[in-house]
């Protein structure tokens, strides 16, 4: 897969920002384990894990702006804002510790994010000229 590739097409993007968000949730937790022993009572979440999620999130955004302009299907442009909405929800959530949310959570939403680019990717790529803007 070339870069070209990945940049041009919003759905590849997406999967891979999504997948690696997804990655990114389930390392978390292990490298924390992994860690807590030589880092008692400190902070063990460095800057730079941190700014990952926003990096992710960001990445999403554009990869969702784009895909649901150019998606030949109406209703998939409301799944994948109303997808990246709670994804987006969830990570504020996170860093502000509002509501207690299963971390399971976060799994799911990316996950389907995964699933909505695959399917957008497959079933309704717009051949019109006027989607390739």
């Amino acid at each position: 897969m070339n870069i070209a590739n990945i940049r041009n097409n919003s759905d590849t993007l997406g999967m891979i920002a999504s997948t690696l968000c997804l990655a990114h949730c389930i390392a978390t937790p292990f490298l924390f384990i992994a860690h807590s022993g030589t880092t008692i009572l400190r902070d063990v979440h460095p800057t730079w894990w941190k700014t990952l999620d926003i990096i992710f999130l960001a990445l999403s955004f554009m990869a969702i702006r784009k895909s649901a302009k150019t998606t030949a299907e109406p209703k998939m442009k409301y799944a994948f804002w109303i997808s990246w909405s709670l994804l987006f929800i969830i990570i504020i959530n996170e860093k502000l510790s509002i509501l207690p949310i299963p971390e399971a959570t976060i799994y799911l939403i990316s996950s389907l994010l995964v699933g909505l680019h695959f399917y957008n990717q497959k079933y309704c790529q717009c051949q019109q000229e006027c989607c390739k803007n």
